[in-house]
C-alpha cells in the first residue's frame, strides 16, 4: 500500500517541508551563495517541485536547476525519516541525481532541519513513521 493517497496529498507534504526550511535565514542565505535551486521529481505518486531560496513553486523550472533528484514517494518518505540513508539510496538507483556534484554535497547538511521536523509533519498527517 503507496504512504500517498494522491499527488496532492504528498505535494503538499512536501511543498510543506521545504516551506519550513526556507523561513530558515541561513538555509536561504546559503542557497543564494552557492546559486543552489533544486527540481525535485517524485513518482508514484507523482510530485514535481521546484526549490529556490524564494519559494517552492509546483512543476518544473523554466531553466535547468542546479540539482536535480528523482525518486519515488515512498522513497523520499523513507528518506526524510531517517529509515533510508541518501548514499545507500543513490548506490542502489533508489535516488538519481543530476547536476552539480560539489553543490549537491554543499546542499545535504543544509537539509538537517527538514530532516528532524518531517517525523511531526508525517505524524500530523496520519502517515506511517
Amino acid at each position: 500500500m503507496p504512504t500517498f493517497q494522491s499527488s496532492d496529498h504528498a505535494t503538499r507534504i512536501f511543498t510543506h517541508l521545504f516551506e519550513i526550511l526556507l523561513k530558515d535565514e541561513t538555509f536561504t542565505q546559503r542557497m543564494r551563495e552557492s546559486s543552489i535551486s533544486l527540481h525535485l521529481i517524485q513518482t508514484k505518486p507523482d510530485v514535481e517541485l521546484h526549490v529556490t531560496p524564494d519559494g517552492v513553486e509546483p512543476g518544473a523550472p523554466a531553466q535547468p536547476a542546479a540539482i536535480r533528484l528523482k525518486m519515488s514517494s515512498d522513497t523520499a518518505h523513507d528518506l526524510w525519516l531517517g529509515k533510508l540513508l541518501m548514499p545507500v539510496a543513490v548506490a542502489t538507483g533508489k535516488v538519481r541525481i543530476k547536476g552539480n556534484v560539489a553543490k549537491v554535497l554543499e546542499f545535504v547538511p543544509l537539509l538537517r532541519p527538514a530532516f528532524d521536523q518531517y517525523p511531526d509533519i508525517a505524524r500530523a498527517e496520519g502517515l506511517p513513521v
